[in-house]
């Protein structure tokens, strides 16, 4: 399976150290999709864990790379803002943005007005709720699983962790499940610049993205002149702190909410099966060992982290590592070199299944914004496993996967697999 990815990271890896260290960028989507970023945060860790970058194309920024300081940073909501935004954006995004006016949502928002619209839209994934969804979430994966082609090649993340988590978001939305593949399309239409996914340009963007809000709405008005009801769209059109939103608000509610429930899953899904086709060992460890699900599912989303980093402003004079961070300055959280700190995890490169503490990591946020729907990320994974499990001895990696052309969103276009055989 070799296609040059060897060199290219290689290249990579000199060129990032051949460099002084002021001039390092982590703000390279180029180095993500080809899985070459890595050198970036080994040596901020090593060198400048507290790290100025004035890049070319994401503006001037603070990068913490290292467990401790992003923890401090996630949990300290006074000092480190989010309402200029949760990521880092390209200067050509700001300026599309700026034409087209900003989208917030509650992630976006500080307390009190996060912590309101945050409890709204909770109880779609509490333990209560979950338990009804666990039995439904399992007959479908049974179903998308069983339809699989045997002995051929097909691509993974297409026919499966596409597919799981548009069917699990369309249930939680009361979305026609006739139309969910709308739904990982749209997710893919906002975190995707032009030339990347399916967007081909920022006009294409726009009337995309303006079709999902006037469908959304149309949800709105039916739900808020009918009974409540258990569905995310029900749930803010009768919350007392989102039934007045306006539309601007109500469409970064909406990208928040597709984004965070079809992006981390299905990377972490598709994320599995590539970790254990490079770690053979460990999957020989799971097939001995199917107690392990648990606790692979939680080393998955370490290694994965399907979200490389969250962004904050800063809202006073920080000193954070010596180095003073001021008032208004932009900082990214990088969750993916924290999750390979070698001073908090150990052996953090390696992909291990059953580590002592596999629910340790950051790749779910701490403070306000841990992520709400965390413990349903956890179900989805268990379960597609759990019936993995049951039916296929492998899955085989047949070629590397083309991979997200982003800083943010950490994950898979392409995933080809074959299947040799079932059990």
């Amino acid at each position: 399976m070799h296609d040059g990815s060897v060199d290219i990271k290689a290249e990579a890896r000199a060129r990032i150290y051949a460099q002084p260290i002021e001039a390092v960028d982590p703000a390279q989507p180029d180095l993500f999709a080809q899985d070459a970023m890595w050198p970036i945060f080994e040596r901020l860790r090593a060198e400048a864990p507290v790290h100025f970058t004035d890049s070319p194309t994401h503006g001037g920024f603070w990068s913490i790379s290292r467990w401790d300081d992003i923890m401090r940073v996630d949990s300290d909501h006074k000092a480190f803002s989010s309402a200029d935004g949760i990521t880092l954006q390209s200067l050509e995004s700001k300026a599309e943005q700026a034409r087209r006016g900003t989208r917030p949502s509650f992630i976006s928002m500080d307390p009190p007005r996060h912590d309101e619209q945050r409890k709204t839209v909770s109880p779609v994934v509490a333990p209560s709720n979950l338990q009804v969804l666990g039995p439904l979430i399992r007959e479908r994966a049974g179903q998308i699983l069983d339809a699989l082609p045997i002995g051929e090649e097909f691509d993974w993340v297409e026919h499966v962790s596409k597919e799981l988590t548009a069917m699990t978001l369309a249930t939680l939305f009361d979305f026609p499940q006739a139309e969910r593949k709308l739904l990982p399309f749209w997710s893919d239409m906002m975190t995707n610049a032009p030339g990347h996914g399916p967007v081909e340009s920022w006009e294409h963007k726009r009337t995309e993205l303006d079709n999902m809000v006037a469908r959304f709405t149309d949800m709105w008005n039916e739900r808020v002149n009918a009974p409540p009801s258990g569905d995310l769209i029900s749930m803010l059109a009768h919350g007392p702190s989102t039934r007045n939103m306006d539309r601007a608000e109500y469409a970064g509610n909406l990208g928040l909410l597709i984004i965070g429930g079809n992006d981390t899953t299905r990377n972490t899904i598709s994320g599995s099966v590539y970790a254990l086709n490079k770690h053979p060992a460990e999957y020989d460890k799971l097939r001995a060992n199917p107690s392990l699900i648990p606790s692979m599912v939680s080393e998955t989303i370490r290694w994965q982290t399907p979200l490389a980093h969250m962004a904050r402003t800063a809202t006073e004079d920080v000193q954070i590592g010596g180095r003073t961070i001021k008032a208004g300055d932009r900082v990214s959280m990088w969750y993916v070199s924290g999750n390979r700190d070698a001073e908090v995890v150990e052996d953090p490169d390696g992909y291990i299944i059953d580590r002592e503490r596999p629910r340790h990591h950051m790749s779910f946020g701490f403070g306000i914004h841990r992520c709400v729907g965390n413990r349903l990320a956890e179900l989805q994974l268990t379960i597609i496993w759990e019936e993995i499990m049951k039916r296929f001895p492998t899955i085989d990696l047949t070629a590397e996967p083309l991979r997200t052309h982003s800083i943010f969103v950490k994950g898979y276009e392409t995933l080809p697999v074959v299947i040799p055989r079932r059990n």
